[in-house]
């Protein structure tokens, strides 16, 4: 790959769904994320990911297992591509803190196939805040605070042909703004700075996030 320019601001554009069925237990959950090296047009990544999810009664966690196919692109005016078939297990574990402060806890647990490389791991851990400022839920009209950080650590440092890779994989930190378009969809618009061991880079992004239900009563 080339050089990463780090100054350079990159764009994210991101689609998350998660719907229930009839009773609320299991569900299919995921996202589709266009991103882009730059604003448009030189491609990082498309990610196609989506899951079988399972809630427990009352007992307010949700666990998925899912799949997910990542084509890599190359920075700069290279059109090289690499691919990447990934399974993943999760744990989202929402909270809420006072009246108006709504954490979340993900973690996740990934097994990864990727063009070139033998078999990895990667454990993944991400801390998600979403603050409403007109009022106390994330319900129609409601404008919020949004910030998270994850945090990404490889589970071996083998790759085959004699190549290594850190411990560490990377950190993403966020701060956005997001604006409930109805009380099952939202609008959100941030920055994430992104460092890997080789580069830092920030990012927007753009991201519509759609709960909905199958087969209600």
């Amino acid at each position: 790959m080339a050089q990463v320019d780090a100054s350079q601001l990159g764009a994210w554009y991101m689609y998350f769904y998660n719907a229930k069925f009839k009773g609320n237990t299991w569900g299919i959950q995921g996202d589709f994320q266009y991103r882009h090296w730059n604003i448009l047009g030189d491609m990082e990544q498309l990610l196609l990911r989506s899951g079988i999810t399972y809630s427990p009664k009352e007992a307010g966690i949700m666990f998925t297992l899912g799949y997910a196919n990542i084509t890599t692109g190359t920075f700069g005016e290279e059109n090289a591509t690499f691919n990447e078939n990934r399974i993943y297990q999760e744990a989202f574990i929402p909270q809420k803190l006072g009246k108006r402060y709504h954490l979340v806890h993900r973690f996740r647990y990934e097994q990864r196939w990727v063009d070139d490389q033998d078999f990895r791991t990667r454990y993944r851990y991400s801390l998600i805040l979403n603050i409403p400022i007109n009022q106390k839920e994330l319900l129609k009209k409601a404008i919020y605070i949004a910030l998270y950080n994850e945090i990404f650590i490889n589970g071996q440092n083998d790759i085959g042909e004699d190549r290594e890779v850190e411990l560490f994989d990377r950190n993403r930190i966020y701060l956005g703004l997001g604006y409930a378009l109805r009380d099952n969809v939202r609008l959100q618009l941030g920055w994430m700075n992104q460092t890997t061991v080789n580069w830092a880079k920030g990012q927007l992004q753009v991201g519509l996030f759609h709960n909905f239900n199958f087969f209600n009563d």
